[in-house]
């Protein structure tokens, strides 16, 4: 069946006004993982230890934004494929929040790690001791990656 270009200009008017009205976030994170180390940031405003990321640009890949985020954050390039280890629904700050998590064992650092007005930390934490102010989506993700916890639907 060959859609119609009415159909076409219909339904993207119909997704538009959709996101207007229901105003989802999108966002990716991911995990840099070096044996039994991770990578974690914290962030100026929000002062817990977490997994860098951001959200998703328009016309841009839940992958690329993770890809994106993961250098202006730390510094690091991601090489390679990636794993998704799932999409989330963050519910801390509003229940439109869902994001896509990655898992990144490729990588190279092309940038000395900066502070910024954003990020002011960044470290690598093995998993047996992690920080006591790590964010709870944090930790729930370290669990289900290394310690073979049921993925939780939950940030």
């Amino acid at each position: 069946m060959k859609i119609k270009f009415w159909q076409k200009a219909l339904s993207k008017v119909f997704l538009f006004f959709k996101g207007v009205t229901q105003r989802q976030t999108l966002g990716a994170r991911g995990a840099l993982i070096d044996g039994n180390k991770v990578l974690l940031i914290r962030h100026t405003l929000l002062p817990v230890w977490q997994f860098p990321g951001g959200g998703v640009d328009p016309g841009e890949s839940f992958e690329a934004a993770f890809r994106r985020e993961m250098f202006e954050e730390t510094g690091y390039e991601v090489e390679g494929e990636v794993v998704l280890h799932g999409i989330f629904h963050n519910v801390e700050a509003t229940n439109r929040d869902h994001l896509a998590f990655y898992i990144s064992k490729n990588f190279k650092s092309t940038r000395i790690f900066k502070s910024s007005h954003e990020i002011s930390d960044m470290a690598w934490f093995d998993i047996d001791d992690l920080p006591n102010d790590i964010a709870n989506g944090a930790k729930r993700r370290i669990e289900e990656i290394f310690k073979a916890q049921e993925i939780s639907q939950k940030w």
